[in-house]
């Protein structure tokens, strides 16, 4: 995990464990290690089902259920995934940085991409895995930045031990590489937001105002769910906005 202040590098497993022993001194806090399989908001309170059978009640609720990334279909990408395979540049470029760098996408968002990965590496490859849907002027962009296109079928991924070596294509050709970035999309990792009816961004993210505020009286969404930057301290940076604007709520309705 990259980016967070005090915890750059820790495994993400670490960063969750501290994190839940530091929320052991607060006697009000309860954690339970249970999937919510449904919520719904009846009057003005939330019901929430965990998948041991409980079942909750509040008057607000926060979700930081994020997103999930939706990973090519090459053969061999699972074993590199999150150690050199990645999809943000911004979290782990700076680690590979210089390498020869692989790009997976098509059209726009592979060109974006490549073009983005300039700030860490001029050894660039662009891979679309069939036809790259580019224009001819995405192509002289890519050309004057010596960014390579490779418009062939991808057989698999080869490396060692989690760290990729090659990107292996169609005929037994293959670009030396260390890392390789994608650009395919992505989508919420729960069904939750939308059973409850939380308004969704063109592209897939929750709708949230000030405060982390969903359409949802009493709702809000923090983490990689309601927004682009997609950083550890930001979803944090979000949860602590929502607690306030909870807390704040709460006094309110309770002074009233």
């Amino acid at each position: 995990m990259h980016g967070y202040l005090t915890r750059d590098g820790v495994d993400p497993a670490e960063f969750l464990r501290i994190a839940r022993e530091e929320l052991r001194r607060y006697e009000t806090v309860e954690l339970r290690r249970a999937e919510v399989i449904d919520a719904a908001r009846v009057a003005d309170r939330f019901e929430v089902t965990l998948s041991d059978g409980a079942r909750l009640s509040s008057r607000k609720l926060l979700l930081a259920t994020g997103v999930k990334d939706e990973l090519p279909g090459i053969e061999g990408l699972q074993q590199f995934y999150g150690t050199s395979v990645f999809h943000c540049p911004y979290c782990d470029g700076w680690e590979n940085r210089d390498g020869p760098l692989a790009i997976y996408g098509r059209g726009e968002n592979g060109v974006g991409l490549a073009l983005e990965l300039l700030l860490w590496s001029r050894n660039l490859v662009l891979c679309t895995d069939g036809s790259a849907d580019l224009t001819e002027d995405d192509r002289a962009r890519l050309k004057r930045h010596n960014i390579l296109l490779n418009e062939t079928r991808i057989v698999r991924l080869d490396g060692t031990a989690g760290a990729l070596e090659r990107v292996v294509f169609e005929g037994g050709e293959s670009a030396a590489v260390t890392a390789m970035f994608f650009s395919t999309g992505q989508d919420q990792a729960s069904a939750l937001p939308q059973k409850l009816g939380c308004k969704l961004t063109e592209q897939g993210c929750v709708q949230t105002y000030d405060y982390e505020r969903s359409d949802v009286p009493g709702l809000y969404v923090a983490g990689d769910a309601s927004r682009f930057v997609q950083f550890v301290i930001v979803a944090a940076s979000e949860g602590a906005q929502a607690a306030v604007a909870i807390n704040k709520e709460l006094m309110q309705e309770d002074l009233e």
